[in-house]
């Protein structure tokens, strides 16, 4: 598997991450819970997967940065909630953060 495949499954990883995190919210019944549980052992699983050929601290850290601006952004879109200008500027932040960490990240042959 390329590199480049398994950084995207840290974000596909973190897309299923964002339902869950929605999913232990909204809840409410048992159709929704199982759509939850789903999510959160496809999230783990695929984060694993990624985590066995990338270095595990930095899949970490973009998987919970792109979890939490994908919640937010979630949040405000499907859910109504407020976007202000600090919470804008601080996902911004995070994103940055998250592509930085990416990018120096020294790249590993694994077999």
């Amino acid at each position: 598997m390329t590199h480049n495949r398994n950084w995207a499954m840290v974000f596909g990883a973190a897309l299923f991450e964002v339902v869950w995190v929605i999913g232990l919210k909204h809840a409410s019944t048992v159709l929704e819970w199982f759509v939850t549980l789903i999510a959160v052992l496809i999230s783990f699983y695929v984060l694993i997967s990624a985590g066995r050929k990338l270095p595990v601290g930095t899949v970490y850290s973009v998987f919970v940065g792109l979890g939490t601006a994908g919640t937010i952004i979630a949040e405000v879109i499907i859910f109504g909630e407020e976007l202000s200008l600090a919470k804008l500027a601080l996902v911004l932040v995070l994103l940055a953060g998250v592509v930085g960490l990416k990018q120096v990240t020294k790249e590993k042959s694994v077999s």
